[in-house]
């Protein structure tokens, strides 16, 4: 844990999540992950952010090791949610609460959208509520760390 007062919030967004803003945002909306950090920072002044994103794996699972510093995690793996068990394996050594981001419903889409790896090693999954997914994340991660 953070020995800081201010708790410390990784949120990590993995491939493809550079593009928010522009790839379907019909699907993903219109904000961008820019958008994202600004919102969290003004629901949670309070909180220190990390912000990260990445395109490749290895880059992702050095960042989910960095997170072990702080008092939980955010994660939106994108694509890599259905098949990247580096990620799952890394997760499962991070002693903080987690939660598995998705901007949308992948539960209402096609079919191998709706498997995750990544699931069995975090505390909670939050989909379909596009950027309020990551606040309801973060509430979640704050009362964890209370708890």
């Amino acid at each position: 844990m953070n020995a800081d007062p201010s708790p410390t919030v990784f949120v990590l967004n993995g491939v493809n999540l550079g593009t928010l803003g522009k790839r379907r945002p019909e699907v993903y909306g219109t904000l961008t992950l820019d958008d994202i950090e600004i919102l969290l920072r003004s629901e949670f002044p309070g909180v220190n952010f990390e912000f990260r994103q990445t395109d490749y794996e290895g880059e992702m699972v050095g960042f989910i090791r960095e997170a072990a510093k702080g008092d939980g995690l955010l994660i939106n793996p994108g694509a890599w949610t259905h098949y990247a068990y580096a990620l799952h394996d890394a997760l499962e050594t991070v002693p903080v609460p987690k939660v598995e981001v998705h901007l949308s419903n992948v539960h209402a889409r096609e079919t191998w959208r709706r498997h995750s790896v990544v699931t069995p090693a975090v505390s909670a999954v939050v989909a379909g509520m596009r950027e309020w997914g990551y606040v309801a994340a973060t509430r979640y991660v704050l009362e964890q760390r209370r708890g």
